[in-house]
């Protein structure tokens, strides 16, 4: 394992986590446009949050929220061999991540203007 310096002492444990408590809203908002299958919500994540999942995180969250009737799943037969299974928010999940997405803004906001201050401090050491 390679010495970091004492600079990122935690800092990646703590994004890790952070990125972690983010997938269920992350994963109801990458649905919200219209259904998708899962490797193209996993493509969605990865084009529009830097959130890089494997199917083996993805399918046990969507069957989590399967359960919760935020989402719903079809079999579709495909052209090009195999059924995909689609998944796509239900009224509950529609309402879900709005609640979600508007409590997010308000704390990201809110903090954003609290970590301002730092960034600026960085950004002036840099000058």
């Amino acid at each position: 394992m390679a010495a970091n310096n004492g600079q990122n002492d935690g800092v990646e444990n703590w994004e890790a986590q952070l990125r972690k408590g983010c997938l269920e809203m992350a994963v109801l908002a990458a649905l919200a446009p219209g259904k998708s299958y899962g490797l193209e919500i996993i493509r969605t994540l990865e084009m529009h949050s830097k959130l890089v999942l494997s199917e083996g995180t993805i399918y046990p969250i969507l069957n989590r929220l399967r359960q919760d009737s935020l989402v719903d799943a079809v079999w579709v037969e495909s052209d090009s061999g195999h059924p995909r299974k689609y998944y796509s928010l239900t009224r509950k999940g529609r309402e879900r991540a709005a609640q979600m997405a508007e409590s997010w803004m308000e704390f990201a906001q809110g903090l954003s203007s609290l970590m301002e201050p730092l960034l600026s401090k960085k950004r002036g050491a840099r000058a």
